[in-house]
């Protein structure tokens, strides 16, 4: 029989040994945590930090989060709240009395809500996660926070209101001027339609007269009513015997 080599023991138990090193973090449980990479808000709005994790632990009483905070301008993370079975909201600095709990730790929920943003919240917000016996994974993890100004709201002023009072009235007035210019015929047709005995009735202005009135007219009177074209026979007449006069009078 032979003998086994002394060297191959040895080499099975360096193997054995990188295999340990190198899968140990792999057996061992982890933890991930998530959030958005950028917000965006209005002033004065209510802003919902996300942060959600993921353990291959359940949570247990002691599990915490925490929440820091670095202004755009640079500088330290500062922790401005703390969760350990419960919520440790910050009693002092710029987010006091601005921060609420939103989370939910049995179901992976680790979110904060910041109320009344402003502009000097501009910042990078971190969430951080730990889930004992989870050590080894992502457990933080960062959101830029970038407020702007509201836009401003349509608001009447004084001025707008005295430009109401004169506008208003002013385009009335136009629309019934345009109205009564428009409308020039209804006007006269309405003054027409009764005329003052006074007023000359259609065509005698221009001397027409119905063929009735002519005819009733047609006496000794129209001798002295004739027109300068009728001169030829108002001299043939004078050459006429006289006409007696009670008899002239009795014609007119």
């Amino acid at each position: 029989m032979r003998r086994p080599r002394r060297g191959t023991g040895s080499l099975n138990v360096a193997l054995l040994l990188c295999l340990v090193v190198f899968l140990a973090p792999s057996l061992v449980s982890s933890i991930i945590v998530n959030t958005p990479a950028e917000l965006h808000a209005s002033k004065g709005d209510a802003v919902t930090l996300s942060c959600t994790f993921t353990s291959t632990s359940r949570p247990t009483s002691k599990m915490t989060v925490d929440w820091s905070y670095r202004p755009q301008s640079g500088g330290a993370p500062q922790t401005f709240f703390h969760f350990s079975s419960r919520a440790f909201l910050p009693p002092d600095g710029q987010f006091v009395g601005r921060i609420q709990w939103l989370g939910v730790p049995a179901r992976g929920e680790a979110s904060i809500s910041l109320i009344n943003a402003t502009l000097k919240d501009n910042g990078t917000f971190t969430c951080s996660v730990r889930n004992p016996p989870d050590v080894h994974g992502s457990p933080t993890s960062h959101t830029v926070l970038t407020v702007t100004p509201k836009a401003p709201s349509i608001r009447f002023s004084d001025v707008a209101v005295l430009l109401a009072f004169i506008l208003l009235p002013s385009a009335v007035i136009t629309l019934i001027l345009i109205g009564r210019m428009l409308c020039p015929k209804k006007q006269r047709s309405q003054s027409k339609a009764y005329r003052s005995p006074i007023e000359v009735t259609e065509g005698e202005e221009y001397g027409v007269h119905p063929a009735g009135a002519t005819e009733k007219r047609a006496s000794c009177c129209s001798l002295y009513l004739m027109d300068s074209e009728d001169e030829d026979g108002y001299y043939d007449l004078k050459k006429r015997p006289p006409v007696d006069d009670e008899y002239a009078e009795s014609q007119c």
